[in-house]
């Protein structure tokens, strides 16, 4: 091939690609570096930014008494976390031990695996936030059962700080479908010579679910948990709705893209929201790195 034709073919890839690169630079790359522009100073939106170096990021965690330390940013985060490291691991188990269910040869099982993926296609939408909200409030449908069935009593759930949260988890946990299609691809991939060997051998279930089921699922667990926690730290509409969209009962509830929203849309402090934002890229950014590093000896790939 010559180098004019060569040039030629340069040409019309780059042509090609146009539209998306348009897209990628215009609706990405220059928001986030505008945005990491933005935290660096005080914007309010009716006016134009005003540049003040750290100080945004200074108040998160430091704060003096002319710039008092954000702690409802603080608890923001301790609520995530808490969030984070309760529900994903809660959620992975759950979907795997329904997509180890639905790997079974049974009647009907094409038809379990859609109802059973359907709450991950509604979970994240309004009309179940609100529904959840109903459920476990204090005259909803779950107080009810336990007062008739238990005759007992139960707090409102929604509205009481110590049970909030767990609420949200619950939900989260709910919303398993989408790991597990995930889990049920990666059980059908593994060889049931493996386990016919492991029976001859006298292996019981157990001991082939912990020899042979978690080895070779491993990769997939892990892509799993990246995507789940993702999500996790991501989490906003849910909080908002449940918590009437300002975080209660005494924050228990405050996520931190809630807090974000709150900081940009409800106070008008774009910089601050804009600060975290990018806080929250290098808390996920972090944790991710962290998790591939400790994969190493725990994922195997089968080589």
């Amino acid at each position: 091939m010559t180098r004019n034709s060569r040039i030629k073919n340069h040409i019309s890839s780059y042509l090609f690609l146009t539209p998306w690169l348009i897209g990628f630079f215009v609706f990405t790359f220059y928001p986030m570096l505008y945005s990491l522009y933005l935290s660096f100073t005080n914007f309010n939106i009716l006016q134009p930014p005003k540049w003040i170096g750290w100080r945004n990021f200074f108040i998160m965690f430091i704060g003096s008494d002319e710039f008092p330390r954000d702690d409802r940013f603080i608890n923001s985060l301790f609520v995530t976390f808490r969030y984070v490291f309760i529900s994903v691991p809660l959620k992975l188990a759950f979907a795997l031990f329904i997509a180890m269910l639905m790997n079974q040869k049974l009647r009907l099982i094409p038809l379990y695996r859609t109802v059973y993926y359907i709450p991950t296609l509604l979970g994240g939408s309004v009309a179940i936030a609100v529904l959840w909200r109903r459920l476990f409030a204090g005259d909803g449908v779950i107080n009810m059962i336990l007062h008739n069935l238990f005759n007992v009593n139960p707090p409102s759930w929604i509205s009481n700080p110590t049970y909030s949260l767990y609420t949200l988890i619950l939900l989260a946990v709910w919303q398993f479908g989408s790991p597990m299609i995930i889990f049920l691809a990666g059980l059908k991939q593994i060889p049931n010579e493996y386990y016919e060997a492991a029976s001859v051998d006298g292996a019981g279930k157990t001991r082939q679910f912990f020899s042979i089921t978690l080895p070779a699922l491993s990769p997939i667990i892990l892509f799993n948990l990246v995507m789940q926690m993702i999500s996790a730290f991501q989490s906003f509409t849910q909080a908002y709705i449940v918590s009437g969209g300002n975080g209660g009962p005494l924050d228990s509830t405050m996520f931190y893209s809630l807090y974000l929203y709150l900081k940009g849309f409800g106070f008008s402090e774009m910089g601050y929201a804009a600060a975290m934002a990018w806080f929250l890229l290098l808390i996920i950014a972090v944790l991710t790195g962290v998790t591939f590093k400790f994969s190493k000896s725990l994922v195997s790939y089968g080589e």
